[in-house]
């Protein structure tokens, strides 16, 4: 197996930096808006080549604190570009990264983490606290921080100066990352990535960034941790493109940093477009020097692409692809200004270049259509191996050697996917929520965030977010959904209140268990 970090058959996490750099690539920037919280005076100026040196550093003060190759190391603490630098130092030693969001509760993190069997945890101060009352002596073979050492708990500073560590390889198929299930419908499964199934992934992407005319600057906004990220990074560093990663997500503040630094392709996800939105109508113009905008995994509204688009100064495209996080990038396709105005929000895309194959099962024996959608599935060397730990629940979603990704949707004639609703959360009447909410949005500009879900009484509830919380005008309203008497008054509630997964879905099943749990206190 040749030692290569970005081969045609296996992506190598730790040894990603260190090759871009070895590969003429050193000199490229990253710059972030924030402070590392491991390497503070690091800065927020950062070349590829700095960046490969501090994962060797890091790699060294890991094992030196007594991770060793093949063991699981949790990374857990406050989101910021640390999660991806700890990881990939990690994966260096030859341990398995598991990166569980710092938005899981201290249960939740228990439940995992007893998954896992005695992982390391590798956190921080605040995250230490937040986790006292959990017994991590049990749950862990040891704590690692980023900050100040502790009782039980050693410091990655008290190894400053501990012998660098050259990459250990796993094999192809061997786990070499865990990440998790966004855990809208309860505790998260933990998906396992090789170096076979994360370079897969690369394959479409690469494709699409040889059509690129120059190398542009990338803004990178995406929860660390996620698989997408390293994805993202590995490409970038690789291809020597200049990286702004960008950690505080509040429209000013991205305003600032993109008016500062000016990318020319951002990489988000569709719930942070939807909050960057109203920046179109910002005088700064912090959109006007991007060619290309990339919303990955998640469906997105037509009203937020054909917002970001008109605030570009160029000839810009979206491209919306969609996937999950078991299987990667499924299907995708561009979006252009003079184009937007007609986008259907459900239709989500074509296959891409070297990437999954998608099929449509029938849940009825009859032809999936618009009103009688089948299961979509898909099949590709990219899907992750198994879930860690839940061997026979991963086995439930695979259909002689199709995956069943557990969203529901059809093929137009002219073979775009079209996918309507997560299976779990379709509700009987309503057609598909998902097309509802984009259509509202479209008529309600008031509306920051829309979304239908089943109430108590098995109707679709739209629970509603105003921009800076502002009275719903029901009038509007009534007006805006004449054309769905099926659905139930609309709950208003503030938008910090709509709760969200780490990568900013929203958890429709929680919503819904709030409505019952709400009428339950109503009838006691």
């Amino acid at each position: 197996m040749r030692r290569n970090s970005i081969h045609k058959q296996g992506l190598y996490l730790g040894s990603v930096p260190e090759r871009a750099a070895a590969g003429g690539r050193g000199s490229t920037p990253l710059i972030l808006d924030h402070d590392l919280d491991v390497l503070p005076e690091a800065g927020r100026h950062l070349t590829v080549a700095g960046l490969a040196g501090y994962v060797e550093d890091l790699a060294g003060r890991i094992s030196a604190a007594g991770v060793k190759a093949g063991q699981h190391v949790v990374v857990h603490k406050a989101a910021n570009f640390d999660v991806w630098l700890l990881a990939t130092a990690v994966a260096r030693t030859g341990a398995v990264p598991v990166m569980l969001s710092h938005t899981l509760d201290g249960p939740t993190l228990a439940a995992l983490m007893e998954r896992l069997d005695r992982p390391h945890l590798l956190t921080d101060g605040p995250k230490l606290e937040a986790l006292a009352g959990l017994p991590l002596a049990e749950l862990t073979r040891g704590v690692i921080s980023v900050g100040a050492s502790a009782p039980g708990v050693v410091s990655l500073g008290e190894f400053a100066g501990s012998p660098g560590v050259r990459p250990r390889l796993q094999g192809l198929d061997e786990p070499a990352m865990i990440t998790h299930t966004s855990g809208t419908t309860g505790i998260p499964k933990l998906v396992v990535h090789t170096p076979r199934t994360m370079r897969a992934r690369l394959r479409p992407q690469l494709v699409l960034l040889a059509l690129m005319r120059k190398r542009e600057t990338v803004a990178i906004h995406i929860a660390f941790g996620h698989s997408r990220m390293f994805a993202a990074m590995a490409l970038c560093l690789t291809k020597g493109m200049p990286v702004l990663l960008v950690n505080r997500g509040a429209p000013e503040d991205v305003a600032e940093f993109f008016v500062e630094h000016r990318p020319g392709l951002i990489e988000a996800l569709p719930n942070s477009f939807l909050a960057w939105e109203n920046l179109a109508d910002d005088p700064r113009k912090p959109f006007a020097s991007v060619k290309y905008f990339s919303s990955t995994f998640d469906a997105i509204h037509p009203r937020t692409v054909r917002r970001l688009l008109g605030a570009s100064g160029r000839r810009a495209q979206f491209f919306q692809i969609y996937g999950q996080s078991e299987v990667g990038p499924a299907v995708g396709r561009p979006y252009y200004r003079w184009s937007a105005h007609r986008m259907d929000g459900r239709c989500v895309g074509y296959p891409l270049p070297g990437s999954a194959r998608v099929r449509l099962v029938s849940q009825n024996g009859k032809r999936p259509s618009a009103q009688n959608p089948g299961l979509i599935d898909a099949r590709w060397d990219g899907i992750a191996k198994t879930y860690h730990g839940e061997q026979e629940r991963y086995d439930a979603n695979v259909h002689d050697g199709w995956w069943r990704t557990g969203d529901v949707g059809y093929r137009s004639k002219f073979g775009c996917l079209h996918m309507l609703d997560r299976e779990i959360d379709m509700i009987p009447g309503v057609g598909s929520s998902l097309e509802i909410e984009d259509l509202v949005l479209d008529r309600l500009e008031e509306l920051v965030e829309l979304v239908v879900v089943l109430g108590p009484d098995s109707r679709g509830v739209p629970i509603v977010c105003t921009h800076g919380d502002e009275p719903l005008d029901r009038d509007r309203w009534r007006t805006a959904v004449a054309a769905y008497p099926q659905l139930a008054d609309p709950i208003q509630i503030p938008l910090a209140e709509l709760p969200r997964t780490a990568t900013m879905k929203t958890r429709r099943v929680e919503l819904s268990r709030r409505l019952e749990e709400k009428l339950l206190q109503q009838q006691g």
